[in-house]
């Protein structure tokens, strides 16, 4: 007869049962891996929060902005989730469905990926 991993109590039913119940499961599953839970939670909900301001500054397809504005309002330039390249050359730096592009004197043009609505 096994016991519990969180608890210790021992386990009745199946041969392969691991815990005494769902609290136990879940206690011990947040326990294992609270570490890891925080630096995901932390970058989603910092990129949601790039998503969030890109989209604000970019009611239309396309707007322009400052370096200063997206770094006033809390824009990490370090997460993104994904890089395009275009064919003249240019990269487009993406957070989900919206992109920019560094302009000039720290200008920096926003778009929306138009693809990726449904």
């Amino acid at each position: 007869m096994a016991d519990c991993l969180e608890c210790g109590k021992p386990l009745m039913g199946r041969i392969d049962k691991k815990f005494c119940s769902d609290m136990c499961r879940n206690s011990y599953n947040n326990r294992l891996n609270s570490d890891s839970y925080n630096v995901i939670r932390n970058m989603n909900n910092q990129l949601r929060k790039n998503r969030r301001i890109l989209e604000e500054l970019c009611p239309d397809e396309k707007s322009k902005t400052t370096k200063t504005t997206l770094a006033t309002k809390g824009f990490d330039f370090n997460l993104i989730t994904s890089i395009r390249p275009t064919q003249k050359g240019n990269i487009y730096h993406f957070v989900y469905d919206y992109g920019y592009l560094a302009l000039d004197n720290d200008f920096y043009l926003i778009v929306k990926d138009k693809r990726l609505e449904k």
